[in-house]
């Protein structure tokens, strides 16, 4: 008898196993208690900037290792609360999202770089092998940017740059200054660099431009984000140094005298898109990899150059806009919840023959868009399969929210990305179910866009090593990577 009892918990223990929600594809489990718990802890981390400075005399890895930090970590919050800090977030992170599509709207109009005129005003006050950098988040371009500390010339003077896969030209602010935000570190001078050189406007980066003039035969840029923030100055070349050891030396990057903008905090910004003027163009990078890290904690992970995807990884292709190479695009056919694919044309996913549309993967995004009908679509279908959770009221650009008080954890189905090499990408929950205040409230994070084009954001990418070989032009998902 007794065996027979020993058996049967056995057994049924066994087919408990097997039937959790958690080992199935159709749910993922969300830890509630962890996620509050560190919307707490944040304002308790050592964000001193001399806590991470340290960084610059480190000795890292053969693979050059340059660690990655949330923005907490280096500059703190000036909120009180999680609430009124995830509301500024989010404003940003719209800002960040209209930077993006007037980019695209531009192609789309035809608008090219002879259409486009410089800010004269601004022009004028102007004339008076494989790498490894530590990146750190930041929520001041957009609700989730990442900084890396780098050296800029020679010696290198050590500073804080936003990376951003949105943008081509590298840029940091110079002195003297007509008009600077305020930023972590002492303004470069570029009187104290021995690399510093000025490019003329014969030059083939200074031709690659969107925006230049020419004065007195040196080349003066102009790189307007979309949001109202803008940098303006000389286009030069310079020295760029990583964890203090590694540098490339003849980078092409804009130093700029006139800068405004959302970039408080960092002095510039190294941009990782696909254009002639972005870092891994100007230094042949086969490819290069970040993982974001928690932006609410003190975490870290690096921005890597020249390595493999790792073989463990979900891969994507990545195509081409013919009319845009600045975005790194994905083929992304279809989107499933629970295990059951969305009616959604594929249709909604492409990029149209005038360049419009498609789906990019960014840094500096923090919530993923989708074309109003696919989100609705993928919301209405995430509404089932939680109507067990008690809903609460929208929050920001959040339309549904629910109020987890009390519970620990929660069951809620997996969401999924799927591309068309057959490839699925699965969501961990915690990437879409996301809290909005230390109360337990909870939203579903992603949000409706008029525009054609969709973004999957750095929420969905946080805890994934994503890796771009632009080789074989492909796009990995590697989870735990970091």
């Amino acid at each position: 008898m007794a065996t027979s009892i020993f058996f049967f918990v056995l057994l049924f223990t066994t087919v408990l196993s097997r039937t959790t929600p958690d080992d199935t594809s159709r749910t993922k489990i969300l830890d509630v208690s962890s996620s509050i718990q560190k919307t707490h802890n944040l304002f308790s981390l050592d964000s001193s900037l001399n806590s991470l400075k340290h960084e610059e005399n480190q000795v890292y890895s053969s693979l050059l290792s340059f660690q990655l930090h949330s923005r907490v970590a280096v500059q703190g919050t000036s909120h009180k609360d999680y609430d009124s800090l995830m509301l500024a977030r989010l404003e940003r992170d719209s800002a960040r999202a209209k930077s993006l599509q007037t980019r695209v709207d531009l192609v789309v109009q035809g608008i090219g770089k002879s259409d486009l005129k410089p800010m004269e005003t601004e022009f004028r006050e102007i004339q008076a092998e494989e790498i490894e950098g530590p990146i750190i988040s930041g929520t001041s371009q957009g609700s989730g940017e990442y900084f890396s500390r780098i050296g800029i010339g020679h010696p290198p003077s050590q500073v804080y740059m936003v990376l951003d896969t949105g943008s081509d030209v590298n840029w940091v602010q110079c002195s003297p200054c007509a008009d600077c935000y305020q930023q972590a570190d002492p303004i470069f001078e570029p009187a104290s660099s021995s690399t510093f050189s000025p490019l003329t406007c014969e030059t083939q980066q200074c031709k690659s431009l969107d925006v230049s003039e020419c004065r007195n035969d040196t080349c003066l840029y102009e790189v307007s984000y979309g949001d109202g923030s803008y940098t303006v100055g000389d286009l030069v070349t310079e020295s760029i140094t990583f964890a203090g050891s590694s540098s490339v030396e003849n980078v092409a990057i804009g130093c700029g005298h006139n800068n405004e903008g959302l970039f408080v905090g960092a002095a510039g910004l190294l941009g990782l898109g696909g254009g002639a003027l972005s870092f891994p163009s100007q230094i042949n990078a086969s490819s290069f990899s970040y993982c974001l890290v928690d932006r609410d904690s003190d975490s870290t992970s690096t921005l890597e150059f020249g390595g493999a995807i790792p073989p463990n990884a979900v891969t994507a292709p990545m195509i081409k806009n013919s009319k845009l190479d600045t975005f790194y695009y994905v083929d992304l056919t279809g989107i499933s919840v629970a295990g059951n694919m969305l009616s959604v044309n594929p249709s909604a996913f492409k990029i149209a023959d005038n360049g419009d549309g498609g789906v990019i993967v960014d840094s500096g995004t923090a919530v993923t868009r989708l074309k109003t009908d696919v989100y609705n679509t993928l919301r209405d279908e995430f509404v089932k399969g939680t109507r067990h959770l008690p809903s609460t009221n929208a929050v920001a650009l959040f339309d549904t929210c629910y109020d987890l008080k009390s519970m620990k954890s929660v069951e809620v189905p997996t969401v999924s990305f799927h591309f068309s090499n057959g490839n699925e990408l699965a969501l961990p929950a915690k990437n879409y179910l996301i809290p909005v205040d230390s109360s337990s409230t909870f939203c579903f994070a992603f949000a409706p866009s008029s525009s054609s084009l969709s973004i999957i954001g750095n929420v969905q990418q946080e805890g994934t090593r994503v890796s771009f070989d632009l080789v074989n032009s492909l796009i990995g998902f590697s989870s735990n990577q970091c």
